[in-house]
């Protein structure tokens, strides 16, 4: 028989007393986390989110509470109404923030019982995420998941404050919109109201944003929901939460500053400093030193040491002369025996592209005639790294075209990517077989960088046309584009547009956009885009970019990218509420699923499954 709550009231949380409320008669309600039955004592932890605290019930004391503890099991509902008392010195548990005292309870009720749950709260992992995700309920009452969720509203908390007190209003943007390209197939929905027409959910709030910076409201924000219909994987979800900004008359420096300033809060309010201003760097200058446009600054840089070789070693070694020659430092910090030195190059030989050669300069120093080209390479390494010299026991591999490869391995771009992704893979193979690195990664510094000057344009193969790499309405450099390269040499065109990155991860991206209608009609001509399709796309926002737009410009970042970096979490499922799957299902309620034929019928729509 389960109990009514009456009139009683919780007085405490179950985290929340302590050795100076001893003697309190309280009230605690929560669910029960363990049970441990001593005969004429049984103790019970009960769990809320705030903490556990124990709970004991004595047969003399309380007979009738002792017989309804008899009875409770694991994720009961109860209410233990009792006084607070010491432990004693031996039964201190100093894990718990409650471990000093026990509820000595005088009356229990159960206010709910539960099935057997398919795993328990009380465990620290639980392997199988399918069954998480289908109990996601149960998932969420475990500590962990409570702790990630608790970060996530502190870090939203922070950057509310933050831009508020900067000027920023909150202003919320459609969800029903029309489809616009933001480089993701979007989410469609149906009107029924209009048959064979189709609302379509935001990828971001892009056109709207710029459109309250075009009705004067100067500063706008907004922790928003965005959908894109892409494939899956740890760090992507087909509905996310991101932190949007816009401002008027901002230089690129002006929404830096205001990103980090938001930044810095959110770190502060979950116990982590981080240092500002953040590293500038540009697009070529990441691609030349670390291969990718998303640098991981905890890493050593890559090295061009093509002039320390001679002409004659180049012949030599069959690397082709003319190209550039990297040099990558992989962090490691335990010597290698010869054993996993030659199972350390089996590996780099299966690692390493087919038109590309490499060194090992450790092995180059032991040949005598190689000896000074080893030393030659290894100073320049870390002159580029700020070091003194490059420690024995990390590793140092030189990179290069072979002599005669073929395109794309004469393409410097390529090296330096190809070059890039080893620099990484290295890494990785040393973090899990060394433990280099510690649990957030490869030390528990957050390296920050913002990425400029990204290419206008990017190469479409299969349509050979230039297509533009950020989104349509962001602005080319003014250099640029009064030399007329939009036309004449696209490839060098570049983009006022930026990216924040942290330790190797994408947290968001930006740029300053177009705001005269003759410059954004020269950028849609560029792409190949008549005036007749651009108005068809955009005519709302072409039109109203005639009436006096300001410059603005801003920036998104990830909500849930950042949550999962500051959680230590391994994917965004781990630090969103309710997650779907890599298939895009929402496994506790099931979704998706088919609807009925009234339901199509009214809006006009007949399912056409192809094989």
């Amino acid at each position: 028989m389960l109990d009514f709550l009456g009139t009683r009231q919780r007085t405490h949380t179950c985290g929340q007393l302590r050795a100076a409320d001893a003697g309190q008669t309280v009230t605690l309600m929560g669910w029960v986390n363990r049970r441990r039955d001593h005969g004429s004592l049984i103790f019970l932890d009960l769990r809320d989110r705030y903490g556990i605290t124990q709970v004991v019930l004595d047969k003399d004391l309380a007979p009738e509470g002792h017989a309804k503890a008899e009875q409770a099991r694991p994720e009961y509902v109860i209410c233990a109404i009792g006084k607070v008392r010491l432990r004693g010195p031996e039964s201190v548990n100093p894990k718990m923030p409650t471990g000093e005292i026990e509820i000595a309870a005088t009356e229990l009720l159960v206010l709910n019982d539960s099935k057997v749950p398919p795993f328990s709260p009380a465990e620290d992992a639980i392997q199988n995420e399918e069954v998480r995700l289908k109990y996601r309920y149960l998932d969420l009452r475990r500590p962990e998941m409570a702790h990630n969720l608790e970060i996530r509203h502190k870090v939203a908390l922070a950057m509310r404050e933050y831009l508020n007190a900067q000027g920023f209003f909150e202003i919320e943007t459609p969800f029903l919109t029309r489809s616009t390209p933001e480089g993701a197939r979007d989410y469609l929905v149906p009107s029924r109201v209009h048959p064979a027409h189709f609302y379509a959910l935001p990828q971001s709030p892009q056109l709207f944003k710029q459109i309250l910076m075009i009705s004067g409201l100067d500063k706008y924000f907004q922790i928003v929901r965005c959908f894109r219909d892409e494939d899956l994987r740890a760090d992507r979800q087909p509905e996310f939460t991101q932190i949007d900004l816009e401002m008027t008359f901002p230089q690129q420096e002006t929404i830096f500053q205001v990103v980090e300033g938001f930044l810095k809060d959110s770190f502060e309010v979950v116990g982590e400093q981080i240092a500002t201003p953040f590293l500038r760097m540009t697009y070529d200058e990441a691609i030349r030193q670390y291969g990718i446009d998303k640098p991981d600054l905890r890493l050593p840089p890559m090295t061009d040491v093509r002039d320390v070789f001679t002409a004659e070693e180049l012949s030599s070694l069959k690397i082709e002369p003319g190209l550039p020659i990297v040099a990558i430092v992989i962090p490691n910090k335990q010597a290698m025996s010869n054993t996993q030195k030659k199972a350390f190059a089996q590996e780099l030989n299966a690692a390493v592209a087919p038109d590309l050669a490499y060194l090992d300069v450790d092995r180059l120093a032991a040949a005598p005639q190689y000896a000074a080209l080893a030393q030659h390479i290894d100073a320049a390494a870390a002159k580029n790294c700020g070091l003194a010299r490059v420690e024995p026991e990390n590793r140092l591999i030189v990179v290069s075209p072979r002599v005669g490869a073929t395109a794309p391995a004469r393409d410097h771009l390529w090296l330096y990517k190809k070059a890039g992704q080893l620099r990484l893979d290295l890494a990785k193979r040393f973090q899990d077989e060394h433990k280099a690195f510690e649990k957030k990664g490869i030390s528990d510094d957050y390296k920050f960088l913002w990425v400029t000057d990204f290419p206008f344009f990017e190469w479409d193969e299969e349509t050979k046309t230039w297509t533009f790499a950020h989104h349509p309405f962001t602005s080319p450099h003014e250099d640029d584009l009064i030399a007329g390269r939009m036309t004449s040499d696209p490839e060098n065109v570049r983009a006022l547009a930026y990216d924040i990155v942290l330790n190797g991860m994408e947290l968001g991206s930006g740029s300053i956009r177009i705001h005269r209608q003759d410059v954004q009609q020269q950028i849609f001509r560029a792409l190949g885009m008549s005036d007749e399709e651009a108005r068809e796309r955009f005519g709302f926002f072409l039109e109203a970019l005639q009436y006096g737009t300001p410059p603005h410009g801003g920036v998104a970042l990830g909500l849930d990218r950042l949550v999962m970096i500051l959680a230590g979490a391994s994917s965004l499922r781990e630090v969103i509420a309710f997650p779907k799957t890599a298939k895009a299902i929402d496994l506790m309620v099931d979704a998706p699923t088919p609807v009925s034929d009234a339901q199509l019928k009214e809006l006009h729509i007949r399912p056409v499954i192809r094989s």
